[in-house]
């Protein structure tokens, strides 16, 4: 396929399209993607063990945080009365069983000191009715078995104005009391115990509880029990804060049991005595409050709902995190024998993915595979109680886990943007610039394989697939376009290449037959016309047969030989008038020149040149013509004064079709084709031309090798 003139491809070594993009192209852009997985999936796992590592020291701070916390919780009188029950009912609405206070006894006739103790003990449960009355009681044994073996019960309810029973009056029904009742070892005692004051008509804001034994059907025996001892005291404050006579009022009891069994074993077994007894959370004590009146409704009772037991060894559980074991062993006694073994609640509440747990279990920490383990001692009135607190720090992985598994799904969805990302462009970018590459290389190879100057067929470039609203398939559909005005292009060019070449045919042939006449004419060698009928007839061949001027110049073959550049110039100055240009003026060398070169494309440059001089001297002046001869070239300056060469012109004079003529047309005679001929022939003749403004005009240096 012939393409248009001035179109040139380059050779087929300079130009090898790939077939697809290039490997190293291919391997940074997929490295790329691989590398931010990669950064991603690095920044989680360091984010990870960072994360591991803070939680472990901060496992270990809370670690050491809840050892001290369970161990001061411990000395204190209610952790000690938890140590020595450890056996105690701490569940609600439970019956009321004794516990074993951290104190020898209790100073029961003292309101103020037993009140303390019991608070301070803790031993205290707590009742809140729906009116917002609150009441609580106590039920302990002291520490000590020689203080005597009963049970204390103290505690305070909410009531009207205390009544009390006059002394000597059988009918206990008149009266505030007390009922209260033990049951142990398949026995029960009842004991009913009015409030009674010291004096008849004295205060009744203080008075004793007189114990008297009651059977099932609730008659009470004539006297008292001796060994029954209690105390009723009224506080004079309202519970509202008011100043109003009938009120309620907070009534504080202190009471004394006396428990036969009790003393009967301390008599029997005063030396091996074993306090406190080993039923002692069997033992089942119910007290109520009764107000005057036979079936008046109790104001306190111990079995009533809205009951919140003491503090227990089981609420330490509350302090332990997952995984973490307390074990509670008293000093003297085999290990087997525990008081008491408490583990942190396990939190199920989150799914953990196993593959995250595995993974956070392989991420090394320092220090991570040593156990912990705590131990401190509790010095009691019964004994010395060791704690020993390990430590689980699996509960830091499935803590992190629960964490990890979160975050998972953030890290997931942007390693799956990642993947995404990279699909979308490898599908739908790259795979489309391999087709496209592939395709345009088949134009390539097919357009290099074909003869130079053959009729080829037209260029196909199939993108139909690849057109589109994105950069590619702009950049395919205008490849398209162009491909289809390039073949558009080619069909004229061939088309005015034949009408060229059918003219330059015509030409030639009537310009030769006047030509052959004119050599008869002047048929001898010394005319000067013979000379530039030959000049003729060779342009004439050379133009010939061509499709056009550029191809002609191009195609020509000189006979390059030794020439006497300086016999050459002399002639060429002698000549000039007769070719119209006047004043060419030439110092000779008087010595041979000897150059490589063909006479008569040589006599056409200089020709070319000095008309160009001729058109753009000032008027008047000459043209000289200069030889500069050196060892292995010969350079000839050709300069006239007058108007410089254009700065921008410099350089493009030399091409095809620039003139810097003024008004240069296409009807006039200066097409830019005369320095073309001179620099085309100049490099067949392995020779150069340059021009270069100079301060009074222009110069043109033709520098040709010496022979």
């Amino acid at each position: 396929m012939a393409l248009p003139s001035g179109l040139r491809l380059p050779s087929v070594d300079a130009l090898r399209l790939p077939t697809r993009i290039p490997l190293r192209l291919r391997v940074f852009f997929r490295g790329a993607f691989l590398l931010l997985a990669l950064a991603t999936v690095a920044l989680a796992l360091s984010v990870l063990q960072e994360e591991k590592q803070r939680s472990y020291a901060n496992y270990q701070d809370v670690f050491g945080k809840t050892q001290a916390q369970i161990a001061s919780r411990l000395r204190h009188p209610t952790g000690q009365l938890a140590l020595l029950n450890p056996g105690a009912r701490g569940v609600a609405g439970a019956p009321v069983t004794p516990l074993v206070l951290p104190f020898a006894a209790i100073d029961f006739d003292d309101k103020a000191k037993a009140q303390q103790a019991v608070e301070m003990a803790g031993c205290l449960v707590q009742y809140v009715n729906k009116s917002g009355d609150d009441a609580n009681l106590c039920v302990a044994v002291g520490s000590n078995p020689l203080a005597g073996g009963f049970i204390y019960t103290v505690g305070s309810f909410a009531s009207d104005e205390l009544v009390p029973r006059r002394i000597g009056e059988l009918d206990l029904s008149t009266a505030h009391r007390v009922r209260v009742s033990v049951a142990m070892r398949g026995q029960t005692w009842r004991w009913l115990a009015p409030f009674e004051t010291p004096v008849d008509g004295a205060t009744n804001t203080r008075g004793r509880l007189t114990g008297f034994a009651e059977d099932e059907a609730g008659h009470t025996a004539d006297k008292p029990v001796r060994d029954f001892r209690g105390w009723l005291w009224q506080d004079a404050r309202c519970l509202d804060g008011g100043q109003a006579e009938n009120c309620q009022r907070r009534s504080f009891f202190s009471l004394r049991l006396p428990v036969e069994l009790f003393r009967d074993e301390l008599q029997a077994q005063r030396g091996k005595l074993v306090w406190p007894p080993a039923d002692l959370d069997r033992i089942v004590v119910r007290l109520q409050v009764l107000p005057p009146g036979v079936d008046a409704k109790p104001l306190f009772d111990s079995n009533q709902a809205g009951a919140r037991p003491p503090f227990a060894l089981a609420e330490l559980r509350s302090l332990l995190l997952p995984g973490e074991t307390l074990r509670i062993h008293k000093a003297g006694t085999p290990a087997a024998a525990e008081v008491a073994t408490l583990t942190g609640h396990d939190d199920h509440s989150e799914p953990v993915s196993p593959l995250v747990d595995r993974l956070i279990r392989r991420l090394t920490v320092e220090g991570y595979d040593q156990p912990l383990l705590a131990t401190d001692t509790i010095a009691t009135p019964s004994g010395r109680y060791e704690l020993a607190l390990t430590g689980d720090v699996r509960s830091v992985n499935r803590a992190l886990s629960r964490v990890a598994t979160r975050v998972g799904w953030f890290v997931g969805a942007l390693l799956a943007a990642i993947v995404l990302t990279w699909a979308a462009i490898e599908l739908r970018v790259i795979r489309r610039i391999t087709v496209l590459t592939k395709r345009a290389a088949a134009v390539s190879r097919s357009i290099k394989q074909e003869k130079a100057g053959s009729e080829g067929g037209e260029i196909s470039l199939d993108v139909a697939d690849l057109r589109g609203s994105d950069e590619l398939g702009l950049l395919a559909g205008t490849l398209a376009d162009l491909m289809q005005r390039v073949n558009d292009d080619v069909r004229r060019e061939h088309i005015r290449a034949a009408q060229e070449k059918d003219q330059w045919h015509a030409v030639g042939h009537e310009i030769m037959s006047p030509l052959q006449s004119l050599m008869v004419l002047h048929g001898n060698v010394d005319d000067p016309s013979h000379r530039y009928i030959q000049r003729m007839q060779q342009a004439v061949r050379v133009l010939y047969g061509q499709a056009s001027p550029t191809e002609a110049f191009e195609a020509t073959t000189l006979g390059v030989q030794a020439l006497d550049l300086d016999e050459f110039l002399q002639h060429v100055a002698e000549n000039a008038p007769h070719a119209g240009i006047a004043d060419v003026h030439y110092a000779p060398q008087a010595r041979p020149v000897l150059v490589k070169g063909d006479e008569y494309a040589l006599e056409d440059v200089v020709t070319h040149v000095l008309r160009n001089a001729e058109r753009h001297r000032t008027q008047g002046t000459a043209i000289s013509l200069a030889l500069d001869v050196q060892d292995h070239h010969a350079e000839l300056r050709i300069h006239n004064q007058g108007t410089p060469i254009a700065p921008g012109l410099i350089e493009r004079i030399f091409e095809y079709g620039v003139s810097e003529a003024a008004g240069a047309t296409e009807g006039n005679s200066h097409r830019g084709q005369g320095l073309f001929v001179a620099r085309t022939y100049m490099a067949k003749m392995g020779g150069t031309i340059t021009a270069r403004n100079e301060g009074d005009g222009v110069s043109f240096a033709l520098r040709l090798q010496r022979a």
